[in-house]
């Protein structure tokens, strides 16, 4: 047999699972017999019998230390994405929350958003041994997500703040001659050699001042919350920007105003109680009595949209928000994984006010601020799930 078709079967043979061949005729032994041991513990039959009758389900027992053990043999196996996927598979899959609950199992864990949004749903049942335990894994992911997203958000933000700042009438020491310069180029008198500014661009004179007013209205019931944790994070970056006037609050059928927190994401996040219902109108209420400066302000909500308050009303809000000069932003959800399910009719009703909702991933989410900020349409993507 040649070395092409061996390596055929045995892949086969990884696909299939089940007994010593499983029909492929090839056994398997050494770094694959104990990869397909890990997959065997976590897809096999919860029966025991495999194909054929023979045992393939080897389980992971409800152990703590048996199933740090298995951790550590998948990321010994598989790639870092694999096994991700492969510990939500364990913890959907074979009940594994309440083990998350133990450090040795914190400690052999990856980290990832998925595990965070986890780990955040059981924070009112960690014990005390566990919850630092729990911080550390948290900050990990946070840490991570910041410095990967940072550095462009505050970028893409303050060009947008900066050219949102311009004025048209400045005072002579306000020109930004550049600029002037560059916008007034048709308008070249080449007999003169010059150029006739019909179009003065300046800056205003408070330029360090706060330039606009950020509120992140955020739904933390259980199926956001990758969108939680993403958005804590935005949230943080932003209230570093000294020319952002930030506030988060989160919601269920109660508010919660976290601005106070939000100089630490995982401070926020340990705010934060996911699962529960949804209020959004009550929710819209509040973010709408703390607007101050409504030509100057973007609400950001994100939400999956399903309403357990008062429809009309939530719908109402939005639309007085957006007549005062609000600019309103609605996200079906902040996160890699596109749009949750979500109530179609009230993207709809939003849609007709004028405020689309979409799925946002965390590499868009700053040109939607910038364009919130700047108050252009908003760069929705084709693909986004919106009425």
């Amino acid at each position: 047999m040649s070395g092409t078709e061996d390596e055929r079967l045995r892949r086969w043979r990884l696909v299939l699972g089940g007994g010593a061949a499983d029909g492929t005729g090839c056994a398997l032994a050494g770094t694959d017999a104990a990869m397909d041991g890990t997959l065997a513990a976590l897809y096999g039959e919860k029966s025991g019998q495999g194909r054929g009758g023979r045992d393939r389900s080897a389980g992971l027992g409800a152990s703590a230390p048996s199933v740090a053990r298995w951790l550590g043999d998948i990321r010994t196996y598989f790639p870092s994405s694999v096994v991700q996927v492969m510990q939500r598979d364990a913890i959907d899959r074979l009940g594994l929350s309440t083990l998350l609950l133990e450090p040795e199992m914190l400690e052999a864990v990856e980290a990832d958003v998925h595990l965070v949004g986890t780990l955040l749903s059981l924070n009112k049942a960690m014990p005390e041994a566990t919850k630092e335990t729990a911080r550390a894994v948290v900050r990990r992911v946070v840490d991570d997500l910041e410095k990967r997203l940072a550095t462009r958000t505050r970028a893409t933000l303050t060009g947008a703040l900066d050219r949102s700042a311009r004025i048209s009438r400045p005072r002579h020491r306000d020109i930004d001659w550049d600029r002037t310069i560059r916008a007034n180029l048709k308008n070249y008198l080449p007999e003169y050699r010059t150029i006739v500014p019909e179009r003065l661009i300046g800056y205003g004179r408070a330029a360090q001042s706060v330039k606009k007013d950020v509120v992140l209205c955020i739904d933390q019931s259980g199926s956001m919350a990758a969108s939680v944790v993403y958005a804590s994070v935005f949230g943080a970056v932003l209230a570093s920007m000294r020319s952002i006037a930030t506030r988060l609050v989160v919601f269920d059928t109660a508010v919660v105003d976290l601005t106070d927190q939000l100089d630490d994401p995982v401070d926020v996040l340990f705010g934060t109680q996911l699962g529960g219902g949804t209020d959004i109108n009550r929710a819209l209420a509040y973010c709408q009595s703390q607007i101050t400066r409504p030509a100057d302000t973007v609400v950001v909500l994100i939400s999956d949209l399903y309403e357990g308050g008062i429809r009309d009303e939530m719908l109402k809000r939005v639309a007085a928000m957006k007549a005062s000069g609000v600019q309103f932003v609605a996200l079906l959800a902040l996160s890699d994984e596109g749009a949750p399910a979500y109530d179609r009719e009230h993207a709809a009703a939003l849609a007709a006010l004028g405020a689309p909702a979409f799925a946002c991933t965390p590499d868009l989410f700053p040109e939607v601020m910038a364009a919130a900020i700047e108050k252009r349409p908003l760069p929705i993507p084709d693909m986004a799930t919106h009425q």
